[in-house]
């Protein structure tokens, strides 16, 4: 039967001829080129391309700390000439004006009243040749005598130097070591409803002695010298303690009543009941009794008494810089101290 005589059933296909077998596919060429473990020596490769990524690394993190540190120590710097430079304004040669360093709060050493800031300010101003008067415009209930003592004392010696005058302008208080220093002006204007005087000397303090007898508390006290604590609160006062105390607050009483005197000549009225008791009066009072000599404001010392209208400040003042530098001075004292008070006090 020949090929073409064969019949085979619908859908019957024969066997074809077997394929021949082809071996799995091999790593082509650009697979073996492209993997990194094929060629030798690719883990010294690996290897240093590793340590110059951390050498990499590592350079940028010491630029950074570089750069932090320096924007730190200019931070600090900045905080430091801030605080350094603190001074009043400086002017050119200005046009004739009246200079005004104020003199607000409480006066004492540290303060924006403080001997220091006050100083400072009023030798600026005096310093000044468009400056024809210097004016204290006082705002004070007191403080410090020593502060006020100095501040007194600079304000003669600036006036006998430059030869202009000083002008003391009360504002609502003018009390106590305010009133040290107003004395040394060449006279004094009020409003008349300030308070002005309070020409005494005080030391203040509390005592627990009884109070610590009624709770059953001991105060253990160990001093070097019997009158080294004579002034501690838990402790009792005796009599020739007390004496001692009252003989430096009358000495100093009388330094502030010879200022007062001196500074005021024959205007003060001397034979006034109470005048140096500690007393203080109303504006229109002290005119009076010559702790003043007239009402006015700074407007019209300016205007009508040095005759340039023109004010210009003097007064030296905290910025914001000054003000964080402070409060972190404080906190760092307080740390400080509360180290110290761990270990037992010896003054």
């Amino acid at each position: 039967m020949s090929q073409s005589d064969r019949t085979e059933p619908e859908g019957f296909e024969p066997f074809g001829t077997p394929a021949p077998l082809t071996p799995p596919p091999g790593p082509s060429a650009a697979s073996v080129k492209s993997d990194p473990t094929s060629s030798p020596g690719w883990e010294r490769a690996t290897l240093e391309k590793l340590a110059f990524a951390a050498l990499r690394e590592q350079r940028a993190a010491r630029r950074w700390k570089v750069f932090v540190r320096l924007g730190w120590l200019a931070f600090f710097i900045a905080i430091a000439w801030l605080v350094l430079s603190r001074a009043a304004p400086v002017t050119t040669k200005t046009a004739p004006h009246t200079a005004v360093v104020e003199i607000k709060g409480e006066i004492a050493r540290g303060a924006d009243a403080s001997a220091e800031f006050v100083v400072a300010a009023m030798k600026s101003a005096f310093e000044d040749d468009g400056a024809k008067g210097v004016v204290l415009l006082i705002n004070s209930p007191g403080g410090s005598p020593v502060q006020a003592g100095i501040i007194n004392d600079e304000i003669a010696r600036l006036k006998a130097k430059h030869k202009k005058p000083v002008y003391a302008v009360v504002e609502e208080t003018c009390a106590s070591a305010a009133y040290y220093i107003a004395a040394g002006a060449d006279q004094v204007f009020v409003d008349k409803a300030s308070l002005v005087g309070s020409i005494g000397v005080l030391m203040g303090g509390f005592g627990f002695t009884g109070t610590m007898e009624k709770l059953g508390v001991e105060r253990r006290l160990l001093t070097s010298g019997e009158n080294k604590g004579f002034l501690d609160p838990f402790s009792p006062m005796s009599e020739p303690q007390r004496q001692h105390a009252q003989q430096m607050l009358d000495q100093i009483h009388t330094q502030f009543i010879d200022v007062v005197k001196k500074g005021r000549g024959d205007r003060l009225k001397t034979q006034t009941p109470g005048l140096f008791s500690g007393l203080f009066w109303t504006g229109q009072q002290a005119v009076d009794l010559g702790l003043a000599d007239q009402l006015g404001n700074v407007d019209f010392v300016a205007r009508e008494v040095v005759k340039a209208e023109e004010v210009i400040d003097y007064t030296r003042r905290d910025n914001v810089a000054e003000r964080l530098a402070k409060r972190f001075g404080a906190a760092f004292a307080d740390a400080t101290v509360r180290a110290v008070h761990t270990f037992p006090a010896l003054r």
